[in-house]
């Protein structure tokens, strides 16, 4: 584990802090956890955390899930009005613990299909309006259980400081480091929590967009004193993203906010993501690229269309699948990776190798024509130590003596 030091200078950081608000009555107001994003972008965040609720309405087109549901919340003691399609259910005790006992049940008892299936809305309002829009936003019981920390530790989100970490990217041909991938990670109570983690839990709540953006800044606003001329690889999902022009907008302005130029910003999509909605991930990519921003495709080869997709991409940059890699020296793996490099170097495309942890393989990937390497041999991810600045009067003109 990293050793993160606490005093690190934080106006070079794009860190979030997290932390609830002051506790409630606990009679269904949301508790809003606010997460400020660094000063570069000068935005404010929030995961909306719910509380405790003394009514909820639930409903599906599902036939046996509200029955079942029904029969749960009676044998809590809770009171219950089915309607077709709808239940209202009622917890007569103000401070909401017989609806958390039914949440923790739920969760037990209904397949992940199940609670997908159901929309839950808590404590609605009695204007209609309000009520109205309350039902059309509700989330899925599924998003409902993790935003209440029943199925996630969402603590891990409300609670953390975010900050990027970056490995090193390095010509194969000299070694020399050209370029460096952000990662996101967080602290929570003194532990870091990997990315894996933190995006998890994200996208069980509902927050991808949100952490999804909040990585993308940080990674931009914290290599800002220290990049250089080095290229910068920066990670997104475009699930996460709507609509570009709109979702996309404060991270244009946090990248010219800091000076970095353009055409040294390289996006980085999973091929797994990249395959879930090849029309969106097109639209996504041609904005990018007319902000003068570069696209690199990742883990590619993992996948059975990792060469029609390369086709349809055309990324600027082509990353090898990690697993793949570290298979050599098998000549099943030889042939796929030659044949995605040699492919992507026929698109235009810049080639990098993931994993890279030996010698052997660093020389096997200069063997297939593999451009670049990225591995624990070359540098594990870590925060960079930051430019030292000299004292304006530390030296002083020293007069001529006669």
């Amino acid at each position: 584990m990293l050793h993160i030091p606490r005093e690190y200078p934080r106006k070079w950081i794009a860190t979030s802090s997290a932390r609830l608000d002051p506790p409630l009555d606990g009679v269904g107001h949301s508790l809003t956890v606010g997460t400020i994003c660094g000063g570069v972008c000068g935005c404010r965040q929030h995961w909306e955390v719910p509380g405790r609720a003394s009514r909820v309405l639930l409903a599906t087109s599902i036939g046996h899930v509200l029955p079942h549901v029904s029969r749960t919340a009676k044998a809590l003691g809770l009171t219950v009005h089915a309607s077709p399609q709808l239940l209202d259910v009622v917890d007569q005790d103000k401070r909401g613990r017989g609806l958390e006992r039914l949440f923790q049940r739920l969760a037990r008892e209904l397949t992940a299909a199940e609670t997908e299936a159901v929309r839950v809305a808590t404590d609605p309002p009695d204007d209609d309006a309000a009520f109205t829009a309350r039902l059309l936003t509700a989330p899925t019981l599924a998003v409902e259980l993790a935003r209440r920390g029943v199925t996630v530790e969402v603590g891990v989100l409300a609670e953390a400081e975010f900050w990027s970490v970056y490995q090193p990217i390095v010509s194969l041909a000299d070694r020399s480091v050209v370029a460096h991938e952000a990662l996101l990670r967080g602290l929570v109570d003194g532990r870091e929590v990997g990315g894996g983690d933190l995006f998890f839990v994200a996208e069980s709540a509902g927050w991808l967009h949100r952490l999804d953006r909040i990585g993308r800044e940080s990674a931009i606003a914290g290599a800002m004193p220290w990049l250089g001329t080095d290229d910068l690889f920066v990670n997104f999902n475009p699930t996460s993203i709507y609509r570009p022009q709109v979702c996309l907008a404060s991270t244009e302005r946090v990248a010219h906010d800091v000076g970095i130029p353009p055409n040294q910003l390289v996006f980085e999509v999973v091929e797994s993501h990249a395959i879930a909605d090849r029309g969106h991930l097109v639209s996504v990519l041609e904005h990018y690229r007319s902000l003068g921003w570069r696209v690199a495709l990742d883990d590619v080869g993992s996948g059975w269309s990792s060469l029609s997709l390369l086709a349809a991409v055309k990324p600027e940059v082509v990353k090898l699948d990690k697993g793949l890699v570290q298979e050599l020296p098998d000549d099943g793996a030889r042939t796929v990776l030659k044949a995605v490099t040699d492919l992507a170097h026929s698109l235009g495309a810049v080639v990098v190798a993931e994993g890279i942890e030996t010698e052997q393989l660093a020389e096997e990937m200069t063997a297939l024509g593999v451009d670049m390497g990225q591995g624990w041999l070359f540098g594990r991810p870590v925060r960079p130590e930051l430019p030292v600045e000299e004292p304006e009067d530390r030296w002083q003109p020293v007069e001529r003596t006669r």
